[in-house]
């Protein structure tokens, strides 16, 4: 198997290598038990962040430094950096890329990731580029669960709430195509139902997949809920459309009672009022150890692009 080099899009893994991938996350979870390491000694990471991030990002920056990695970071790319003067992404990644060992990038505009990489000499990392895709939130996604559901094959996921516009949704959709017997459920008001580009590549993939408009329904027989946030900074002056989504589908105690025991809840976060507090304490309620896997696999991706 080659070398894993840039990280731009979920279609872009193989089967194999998501498994090779999931080892290493292993074994960085063991790395973490251990206060770190320092495999990564002397090298540079940078983030160059157009959009605003939190778990992302601080992920990204701790894999490094439990890697004994550095970090140069830009606090907001788009405003503190010379995009501000009208710098091309292009332009700044040529010169970052002889500060830095590997580029972590997230962007506004959909593709970006893929011109970033088409210039740059050292690892780009997509960190989400727009409406596009976040592949290294999908792998942890499908890492968390393996790790919650104990497999990959014949599990059924519904996917819940903003998919036109949730480029994890997006990312996740390809990766779950790798595996055996899936069945994708798509639960969205119609003003952000998923793509048709998603639903194409799942037929030729021969990957089932049914658009459904009962929650309720679809979180009976699901093995996993995957909720996401109407994203309002998306419908742009398209406020009624906004309006209309929002709050439509919200994961309460009344749903968390027709739900599988063994299901789980997941969410790539921030949440805004799609899963109500009291379901925290529901052992099925995987979000926030889903968030913290995100280390596990950033510190493997960081790994492996460095042949560390």
């Amino acid at each position: 198997m080659d070398k894993l080099h840039h990280v731009i899009e979920a279609q872009q893994f193989s089967r194999e290598r998501l498994s090779d991938i999931f080892a290493v996350a292993r074994e960085m979870e063991q790395v973490v038990s251990r206060y770190g390491s320092n495999i990564l000694n002397r090298r540079v990471m940078a983030t160059l962040f157009y959009e605003p991030s939190t778990r992302t990002r601080l992920s990204f920056e701790s894999a490094m430094k439990r890697l004994g990695g550095d970090v140069i970071t830009t606090e907001n790319a788009r405003e503190f950096s010379s995009a501000a003067k009208g710098e091309t992404l292009e332009d700044t990644v040529r010169i970052v890329q002889g500060y830095a060992d590997v580029i972590v990038v997230r962007h506004y505009e959909s593709g970006a990731a893929r011109r970033a990489a088409e210039v740059a000499s050292v690892p780009i990392l997509n960190a989400g580029d727009g409406p596009g895709q976040h592949p290294t939130q999908a792998l942890l996604d499908v890492y968390t669960i393996q790790k919650e559901v104990g497999r990959l094959d014949g599990i059924t996921v519904a996917m819940v709430g903003d998919l036109a516009n949730g480029r994890t949704a997006r990312s996740l959709a390809y990766l779950l195509a790798k595996y055996e017997d899936v069945k994708v459920y798509f639960v969205a008001p119609e003003v952000v139902r998923m793509k048709e580009d998603i639903k194409e590549y799942l037929r030729r993939h021969g990957v089932f997949f049914a658009e459904e408009e009962d929650l309720f329904k679809v979180a009976s027989i699901a093995d996993v809920i995957y909720q996401t946030r109407i994203q309002k900074e998306r419908f742009g002056d398209r406020t009624a459309d906004y309006e209309s989504a929002r709050g439509r589908y919200i994961i309460d105690r009344e749903l968390l009672k027709v739900m599988k025991d063994r299901a789980v809840i997941l969410h790539p976060l921030p949440r805004v009022d799609e899963i109500h507090p009291e379901v925290d304490a529901d052992p099925r309620a995987a979000y926030f150890r889903q968030a913290h896997n995100g280390l596990y696999i950033r510190m493997a991706l960081l790994k492996m692009v460095l042949n560390a």
